[in-house]
């Protein structure tokens, strides 16, 4: 019989703190070298998350650096064209994450003098900023203790604690976001939710995952 929710959650909290520091390590010694973790600039690390929804890293890489280029900090995109912004990501596609992202620069700039705010509240006031992307910039920029849940996590979260389920089920996606909000808890809550991200992209793929290499295989159910 499946563990319910209160017990999947009741679980966790026995194992995480052997669960952060595996993960952590893991992630020290195996995250890939990609521009957005060379910075702690909160608005280009926003960029990154925004260009990295629905499109892979690899594609990603080019357009985040010319964006940069052009674009390098709130204030400039802001007083940008939109045309130009749609120009310049081109290709990317999904183009409404273009648009909300000069639309909050320009609210940025009025409302926060160009600034990006730290917490989950107040970045989800801005245009194009849902509860993944507010939780991804107030941990990996501010580290807040935030969560966040996109595919790569909630495949992790769902194998490890074997979780049911078809996506868009609300009582499955309730219980991964309150697993991610349990682990998140402690140090660097930035890196441990970029070690859940990373670890769903590079090992626990959807095919084929490679459990034997898994930092965290003796607790997966």
């Amino acid at each position: 019989m499946p563990a319910t929710p209160s017990e999947i959650v009741e679980a966790a909290k026995a194992q995480r703190r052997t669960l952060r520091p595996a993960l952590l390590a893991w992630f020290d010694h195996n995250k890939r070298e990609l521009p957005w973790r060379d910075t702690r600039d909160p608005y280009a690390i926003w960029v990154s998350e925004v260009m990295l929804q629905q499109t892979q890293v690899d594609r990603v890489i080019a357009y985040y650096q010319r964006f940069l280029e052009r674009f390098p900090t709130v204030k400039s995109l802001a007083s940008a064209e939109v045309s130009d912004v749609l120009s310049l990501w081109s290709g990317l596609g999904y183009y409404s994450r273009a648009r909300n992202l000069h639309k909050a620069a320009v609210e940025l700039d009025s409302r926060h003098h160009g600034t990006l705010p730290s917490t989950v509240e107040a970045l989800r006031t801005l245009p194009g900023f849902g509860r993944y992307t507010a939780g991804a910039v107030a941990s990996i920029a501010f580290d807040q203790e935030a969560p966040l849940v996109d595919g790569n996590v909630a495949r992790v979260l769902s194998r490890l604690f074997e979780i049911d389920g078809a996506p868009q089920d609300k009582t499955r996606e309730a219980t991964l976001w309150e697993l991610a909000t349990l682990l998140v808890k402690g140090e660097r809550p930035g890196d441990l939710n970029q070690s859940l991200m990373e670890l769903g992209a590079t090992v626990c793929t959807p095919a084929s995952p490679t459990c034997l290499l898994c930092p965290v295989q003796t607790h997966c159910r």
